[in-house]
C-alpha cells in the first residue's frame, strides 16, 4: 500500500535538512553510482559524466561529512582513495530506487506538461507584448 500524504510535522526541519543536503544535482547520482561497490574518484567521475572535478570533490566531502559516504585512503605511491556507501548510505538505495522508478514512469508526462506550460507562457508573453505595443 502506498504511503499517505506527508504529515506537516514530517515536512518540517528533518525533511528540509535532508533534502537540503541530498537535493543537489550530484548527491543522489553519486549515491546511486556507488550502489553496493567501492569506487575510486576517477571511476565515479567517468560514470557520472558531466560533473567537474571540483563539484564531485565538494559533493563527496558533503556526503562524507553527513556519514553517507566513507573515504578510504591507501598509503601507496601514488595515493589511492576509494569511496563507498556507509551503512546509513546503503539505506538510501531503496528510496532512491523508488524515486528512480517514479521518474522513469512519469518522464513522458513531465515532458508533456513542460511543453504545454512553455507553449502557454510563450502565448501569454506574446499577448502581453502586443498589448504593450498597442498602448
Amino acid at each position: 500500500m502506498p504511503p499517505g500524504p506527508i504529515k506537516r510535522s514530517h515536512a518540517s526541519a528533518p525533511l528540509q535538512e535532508v533534502i537540503g543536503r541530498l537535493g543537489g544535482k550530484w548527491s543522489l547520482l553519486v549515491i546511486a553510482s556507488l550502489g553496493d561497490e567501492r569506487k575510486r574518484f576517477g571511476e565515479l567521475r567517468r560514470g557520472l559524466g558531466g560533473v567537474s572535478q571540483r563539484m564531485l570533490t565538494l559533493t563527496l566531502r558533503s556526503l562524507e561529512r553527513d556519514g553517507i559516504v566513507a573515504r578510504t585512503l591507501y598509503p601507496t605511491a601514488p595515493l589511492r582513495v576509494e569511496y563507498e556507501l556507509t551503512r546509513i548510505g546503503v539505506t538510501l538505495l531503496e528510496p532512491l530506487a523508488a524515486l528512480a522508478a517514479w521518474a522513469e514512469r512519469n518522464r513522458a508526462t513531465l515532458h508533456e506538461a513542460r511543453k504545454r506550460y512553455d507553449a502557454r507562457a510563450t502565448r501569454e508573453a506574446s499577448a502581453a507584448n502586443r498589448r504593450g505595443r498597442a498602448k
